[in-house]
């Protein structure tokens, strides 16, 4: 019999279809996904299980840019409760979308993933925005924090739980949706660098 993660989700047969997100995003099946922070090594990101990097960025949701933006008492950095965050929202996705929600996580990140960002060069002291290719890590990386913004700024303050807020970011991320806020702000950052060539 197979492992599932959590014993819920199978993630036999899921493929991550974009090769250049292949080798970074982990799909391994555990029964319990806490690594405790013990990888170490380079690239140690691609060792940990992609659901347990979600769970992990839900844990410092607050941080934009340089700055802690937001606070919630209900939030403390438990890895249990933000376990049961997400494996609320995973439910929820299944019951929308009658398909595996790992699956349905995955093509998420395939999509909202941005390809190019701008950087500052500087150069003759004056500087100037430069447009550069995303390595795969670090597309990752943004795609994570984008879907864990994006759920709280549906979640904070509004009527919708933040497990609400983000299975429906997860479905519509999913879908290439407009109104996801990660799509958006993937859209944002290309267009950016396109005019930065």
């Amino acid at each position: 019999m197979a492992m599932k993660i959590f014993g819920l989700y199978d993630v036999e047969g899921i493929e991550v279809q974009e090769a250049g997100l292949k080798r970074v995003v982990n799909l391994s099946p555990k029964l319990i996904l806490k690594t405790h922070g013990r990888n170490r090594q380079e690239f140690a990101k691609t060792k940990i299980n992609i659901i347990e990097r979600l769970i992990n960025i839900l844990q410092v949701p607050g941080s934009r840019g340089k700055k802690h933006k937001i606070i919630t008492r209900w939030n403390t950095g438990k890895y249990s409760k933000n376990a049961k965050i997400v494996i609320g929202a995973l439910n929820m996705v299944e019951a929308k979308t009658k398909q595996n929600p790992v699956a349905v996580l995955v093509k998420a990140i395939e999509n909202a993933a941005p390809r190019d960002e701008v950087t500052a060069i500087e150069y003759g002291g004056a500087t100037y925005p430069q447009a550069v290719d995303v390595s795969p890590i670090r597309r990752v990386n943004l795609v994570l924090r984008f879907l864990v913004h994006g759920a709280y700024d549906k979640a904070f303050n509004k009527k919708a739980t933040i497990t609400e807020a983000l299975a429906k970011e997860i479905i519509l991320a999913s879908e290439n949706s407009s109104e996801s806020f990660a799509i958006q702000k993937k859209n944002d950052a290309e267009k950016q660098a396109d005019a930065a060539r």
